[in-house]
């Protein structure tokens, strides 16, 4: 077990390492920590700590944060194609994004621009508009209920948004709409990367309870009940630890497709089903990911810059239509 997860770790490393060194400006990793010459004066250091880092930084973390959920919904659920989309949290999450873009809200709380803050906002209110239905359902959360409730929440705010725009579209508004909803890793400074991890590292508290209950709950509810597990209270756990995972990632990174259902299963083909291992792994595998697809987004058609979302879907278009047929 050890071993799996270091070998991960390793990967993560080795990737984030290289990553900042890649681009369409080529530097020298000596002159980057020379530290005889100003700061202000080392287009090196400022490339790489100014440019590149914080996207590094950002990658890692949405990547993580969409793997880790993509895990949770899909042993909560008990579908191999659920992901941080399913229940509609991203959804809520880019509603709220384009509410504050359209409405240009340029001001700052705490340091931290108002659109990220609008995008953890949205997705928090989604998955309560979801709970509720759940909970309306029946006493505890049914996971059929939270799946088609989530499906039909993601398609109403998905509609509103694009209703928002079409109302309020102009040239400059609807640009910065459109790239963001195309998923871009260019936070500009670290901020917001800093406001992210309080929501995700909760979230991350509330996954480290869950690998043995997860294994249990993904066999069914009753034989998760007959072994001790509280059912009810797992799920309520799961799901908002997975919702302020994804709203941290959306924050940062906007909707970025298809990282929350292609990882877990790479890494389940890899170390299998026991979610002590799937956890852990899933989220260091999730941050090389989407660190490799920024540099591959940086560089393929460099001076221009692919959103990275292009390149998420283009990879995970194809596998999501494996693993249909695959599971027929």
């Amino acid at each position: 077990m050890a071993a799996t997860v270091l070998g991960f770790g390793a990967l993560t490393l080795v990737v984030c390492v290289l990553a900042p060194l890649a681009g369409s400006t080529s530097i020298d990793l000596a002159k980057v920590f020379d530290r005889t010459q100003p700061f202000a004066d080392n287009v090196d250091a400022q490339v790489f700590f100014i440019a590149r880092m914080p996207r590094v930084v950002a990658a890692g973390i949405v990547g993580a944060g969409l793997a880790l959920s993509g895990v949770v919904f899909q042993a909560l659920l008990r579908n191999p194609l659920a992901s941080p989309d399913t229940l509609g949290v991203s959804a809520g999450a880019t509603l709220g994004a384009m509410l504050a873009l359209t409405a240009r809200a340029d001001f700052t709380v705490f340091g931290v621009s108002v659109v990220p803050l609008a995008t953890f906002a949205g997705a928090v209110g989604s998955l309560a508009i979801v709970f509720a239905l759940s909970m309306a359902r029946r006493r505890g959360t049914s996971t059929t209920v939270l799946l088609l409730g989530g499906i039909a929440i993601a398609a109403l705010l998905n509609a509103a948004g694009r209703f928002i725009q079409y109302l309020t579209a102009d040239i400059t508004g609807t640009f910065r709409t459109v790239q963001w909803m195309m998923g871009s890793l260019d936070v500009g400074s670290y901020a917001p990367i800093v406001a992210s991890l309080v929501p995700f590292g909760i979230a991350c508290a509330g996954f480290a309870t869950l690998p043995r209950v997860l294994d249990l709950v993904s066999l069914g509810e009753e034989a998760a009940e007959a072994r001790g597990v509280d059912v009810v209270r797992t799920e309520r756990l799961a799901l908002v630890s997975a919702s302020l995972s994804t709203g941290a990632a959306v924050s940062l990174g906007g909707p970025i497709l298809f990282v929350g259902i292609i990882v877990p299963h790479i890494v389940r083909l890899i170390v299998g089903a026991d979610h002590r291992l799937v956890l852990p792994a899933s989220a260091l595998f999730g941050a090389s990911f989407l660190v490799g697809c920024d540099l591959v987004a940086r560089t393929v058609a460099s001076p221009v810059e692919v959103p990275v979302g292009v390149i998420t879907a283009i990879i995970g278009g194809p596998f999501f239509l494996w693993l249909l047929f695959r599971g027929r």
